[in-house]
């Protein structure tokens, strides 16, 4: 099969498939039907009664993806591939993908579809797309600037976006720093105060989504207090925008006197929130410490990693999960193709560590967190493990695959996308 590398529109011939990045949920049929899993599952590790293909190879550095009601899938690749970043894969009646059309001059991490468009991220700017009447790329060299000028100092600078159905769309601009200090990533350097870096990162941002050509004055800061956000989806179910945090790092490598390696490894917890207009997560001021179910005086702040902190400033998060995981993408399941404890929970790709030494790196899978009334309920259990084709991760060089985009078909599949090698997979559920 011949794979070119850029962006991605999966034309499923049979069982289509659908992405919810924006806030679009499309029903589903059920069971899975109509598309053979693999004899090795694509190498996943999945619950009984699921299996995997592999869609496509090869397709660049895939971040985020999205499938449309027609069973086109559109990747956004943050490196070019013969000067593209946006690919479009074709799949046949078998479940398997080819590179089509590849279009956009730019790289990034975020894409979704929204009422007619589709949306995607440079590290600086949010384009569109206008799509016809199939939910193809009406003009592909003449994308429309939805906003520009967003910051980008070269860390934590990937900027991907989320759409209500009111007609905003949410960006996140990551903070430039691990923790504010006033020399980064320095030994005992103090955190700033204020910290001049969140007004104009280190949160999210609420712009007009019909509206071209916006700049920060244009738009609201509709929440602060984020490190990094990479995944960022709107829960149609609650109404609200939910996030996954990158925690911070270093805590015993600039404070030693406080924390050991092993404690460092384990912490601050990568954290999903639930936001509102005004929310404030507590970044740089504060972290989480999932073992103990806290949220901590951060020691750039006059913490000692046992102070917690009392601020009614800055909220909890709804649900915690071990440190240094790299929480890359989030998408609530509203299929019907998966059995009924699915319905409404939330799957999230962690992309895996690099600084859990001593520990083995850790990620590389996909979790699934039940939900119940719109909230977290119940305790987080790997769903598909095996990516990195290794027991035991020493380095991220080590890992063969690195999960980072979610999305889900109309027919209820689910897709994942792999940044390191380039696979498209898709899990479905037949129940045998």
């Amino acid at each position: 099969m011949k794979m070119y590398v850029t962006s991605v529109l999966l034309l499923a011939a049979t069982a289509s498939f659908a992405n919810c990045s924006g806030g679009d949920s499309t029903k589903a049929v059920k069971p899975n039907t109509t598309v053979v899993a693999d004899a090795d599952n694509a190498g996943l590790k999945l619950p009984s009664g699921f299996g995997a293909l592999t869609v496509a190879e090869n397709v660049g550095r895939a971040r985020h993806l999205t499938v449309t009601p027609q069973g086109n899938v559109y990747v956004k690749s943050s490196k070019l591939v013969d000067g593209k970043g946006i690919l479009e894969l074709k799949v046949n009646a078998n479940g398997k993908g080819e590179i089509v059309k590849s279009f956009g001059t730019f790289t990034g991490t975020g894409i979704t579809i929204k009422n007619g468009y589709l949306y995607a991220c440079s590290d600086e700017q949010v384009f569109r797309y206008k799509l016809d009447a199939n939910n193809e790329v009406i003009n592909p060299n003449a994308p429309e600037v939805v906003i520009t000028g967003l910051l980008n100092r070269h860390q934590h600078e990937n900027k991907t976006v989320a759409l209500d159905d009111a007609g905003n769309i949410y960006v996140n601009i990551g903070a430039y720093s691990n923790s504010c200090q006033e020399k980064d990533r320095t030994n005992s350097s103090k955190g700033m105060m204020p910290c001049p870096i969140l007004d104009s990162a280190g949160g999210i941002w609420k712009f007009k989504a019909d509206k071209l050509n916006q700049t920060y004055s244009d738009g609201v800061r509709y929440a602060t207090g984020l490190r990094n956000v990479v995944g960022l989806r709107w829960n149609t179910q609650t109404n609200s925008l939910f996030v996954m945090q990158h925690g911070r790092d270093q805590l015993y490598q600039n404070w030693p006197q406080f924390y050991d390696s092993i404690a460092s490894a384990e912490l601050p917890s990568e954290c999903m929130f639930e936001l509102k207009q005004g929310s404030n997560c507590g970044w740089p001021f504060t972290y989480y410490n999932h073992l103990i179910g806290k949220k901590m005086v951060a020691p750039e702040y006059g913490g000692d990693g046992k102070k917690v902190s009392t601020d009614p400033a800055f909220q909890d998060p709804v649900a915690a999960y071990p440190g240094h995981m790299a929480p890359n993408d989030i998408l609530f399941y509203t299929g019907n193709q998966f059995p009924e404890k699915y319905k409404n929970g939330a799957f999230i790709a962690f992309h895996g560590s690099w600084n859990r030494a001593p520990l083995p790196q850790k990620g590389y899978f996909i979790v699934f967190q039940p939900f119940k009334d719109g909230k977290p309920n119940g305790d987080w259990e790997i769903f598909a493990d095996g990516f990195s084709g290794k027991e035991v991760v020493t380095s991220t060089r080590s890992a063969e695959h690195r999960p980072c985009g979610l999305s889900q078909g109309p027919d209820g599949s689910l897709y994942v996308s792999d940044d390191s090698k380039g696979t498209i997979y898709r899990i479905v559920y037949s129940g045998k």
